[in-house]
């Protein structure tokens, strides 16, 4: 059972694991949310999910010794998200963390407790308290980058569902006869609008391997077959996004990621957004993050300050 509405103490320092898939970076915040302390350590995935354990050990200790024995909350952002029915981490990007422990391996590593989010909750949360959402009652937040990720904060909570699934706008189908994910349905949105989606579509269907630079660069240089190209990129980000809303009817939208630097996002992306909008004047701002690749570290430590994901201690946290 979530524990969500669970309000606790916050913390005197708020300390931040971000966990991805080339660097884990961690942060140091005092109670009024400043930076006290910002470095960043190799993940060394090539290692292997122990070597990965060891990196996150080696930069806690290093945070440790910046704030002596003050107090302090702990909490860690990483690609996937862990199962409530078995305290693993399923659906990561990084391979080698699929199926494994990582939240009780870790405490009983560093000797005390931390909460755990996936990185998309990480970015959701801090731009809504720190960021471009600050000030509003409901968020949803956006990763578009190599994949597709979502959070949801309302009332400066953290919302994530009884199954730990809230804000996954990532895997809803929006095209039973599209691309197959690798969750095992077709046409989920982040085989559409994903960077890495769109990289590889444009490979299949064009025959050149470019970045998603060089596509917008050429689409905004007015070249046929990419403005189709991006037409089509537009319309599926409006479909997808207006699906969101008429569901969640949030205060705002914060775009992140790599995709979410697109600027016509904003313009034709937010049309084609509006016009499917369950609304005779739909009105819901589109905007894009202020925090920049700050967003996931201050999340992650902005954690402690949420409670953990379980109201109680289960036998599996234990084992």
């Amino acid at each position: 059972m979530p524990s969500s509405s669970i309000r606790r103490v916050a913390p005197l320092l708020r300390l931040g694991l971000d966990l991805g898939g080339t660097k884990i970076e961690g942060a140091i915040l005092d109670q009024r949310g400043r930076q006290l302390f910002r470095e960043r350590v190799a993940t060394g995935q090539e290692g292997g999910y122990r070597a990965i354990l060891a990196n996150v050990e080696a930069l806690y200790r290093r945070m440790l010794r910046e704030i002596g024995t003050r107090e302090h909350g702990l909490g860690l952002g990483a690609p996937g998200s862990l199962s409530y029915a078995s305290g693993r981490i399923k659906n990561s990007s990084t391979p080698c963390l699929n199926g494994k422990p990582l939240k009780r391996d870790l405490e009983r590593r560093l000797g005390r407790s931390l909460v755990l989010e996936n990185d998309a909750n990480c970015f959701a949360l801090a731009e809504a308290l720190q960021g471009a959402g600050r000030g509003h009652e409901m968020v949803f937040g956006v990763i578009l980058g190599t994949g597709c990720g979502g959070g949801i904060v309302c009332q400066g909570r953290l919302w994530r569902g009884a199954q730990g699934i809230a804000g996954e706008w990532g895997h809803s189908s929006i095209d039973p006869e599209g691309p197959r994910c690798y969750c095992g349905q077709r046409g989920c949105v982040e085989t559409v609008v994903s960077g890495g989606e769109l990289e590889k579509r444009y490979r299949e269907r064009h025959g050149r391997a470019l970045g998603l630079r060089e596509i917008v660069r050429r689409f905004r240089a007015g070249k046929p077959e990419d403005a189709a190209f991006m037409s089509e990129f537009f319309e599926r980000f409006g479909r997808s996004l207006a699906n969101v809303i008429n569901i969640l009817d949030p205060d705002v939208v914060v775009l992140g990621g790599g995709v979410s630097n697109i600027r016509e996002l904003y313009g034709r992306g937010v049309r084609e957004t509006r016009r499917r909008i369950f609304n005779d004047r739909p009105t819901t701002p589109i905007v894009r993050h202020r925090l920049g690749d700050s967003a996931g570290v201050i999340g992650a430590a902005l954690l402690s300050d949420q409670g953990s994901a379980y109201a109680f201690d289960r036998d599996w946290i234990k084992k």
